[in-house]
């Protein structure tokens, strides 16, 4: 569900986290910030004849990044980013309020109270760029390494990705498939 955290105690904590996110969004390899970005990059780029472009919609990126996983997905994107955030960056503060923010997501409806139990908090301040980040780390890691022979270019903006393929000579479709469940 979307819910409202305005005036909540929470959505001050996640107003803080998602001020916070801005410092480390830039270590995400795909991260673009508009689509401007995108058409100025595309402007300079030489397309190979066998080039395929392609987007891609994750459907429904929120709930589907499970509370746990996404969590676990910060602590190693900080871990293996550690050189690279600024120096006086409070990264356990930061950390345990990203946990109580996102398991802690309660709403009203009607007369009664519920807690979400799976997916990220919706409507609180923080979740664009947690997404961003959670799975971000999932492509620093697995796709941009795994794949960067055969991606000429890679951007996604939250949900949306806008890619260049270069086919693999060798085994085109096994390294497309791959490439695809991958993602």
């Amino acid at each position: 569900p979307v819910v409202s955290t305005t005036s909540s105690l929470l959505a001050v904590f996640s107003t803080w986290l998602d001020y916070r996110m801005k410092d480390l969004l830039p270590l995400v390899k795909s991260y673009v910030k508009n689509s401007t970005t995108i058409i100025n990059d595309l402007k300079l780029l030489h397309l190979p004849e066998n080039a395929r472009i392609f987007t891609a919609d994750a459907k429904s990126m929120y709930t589907n990044i499970a509370t746990d996983t996404g969590l676990q997905a910060f602590q190693e994107f900080v871990h293996h980013n550690i050189n690279c955030i600024p120096i006086h960056f409070p990264t356990e503060i930061f950390l345990k309020i990203l946990e109580i923010v996102m398991k802690n997501n309660v709403f009203r409806f009607a007369d009664t109270f519920w807690l979400q139990l799976s997916g990220t908090a919706m409507g609180t301040p923080a979740a664009c760029n947690y997404a961003t980040i959670s799975y971000g780390h999932h492509e620093n890691t697995k796709i941009l390494t795994t794949y960067a022979p055969n991606l000429l270019y890679y951007r996604r903006y939250i949900d949306d990705i806008f890619g260049i393929w270069i086919p693999n000579h060798i085994a085109p479709e096994n390294t497309w498939a791959s490439f695809k469940d991958t993602l």
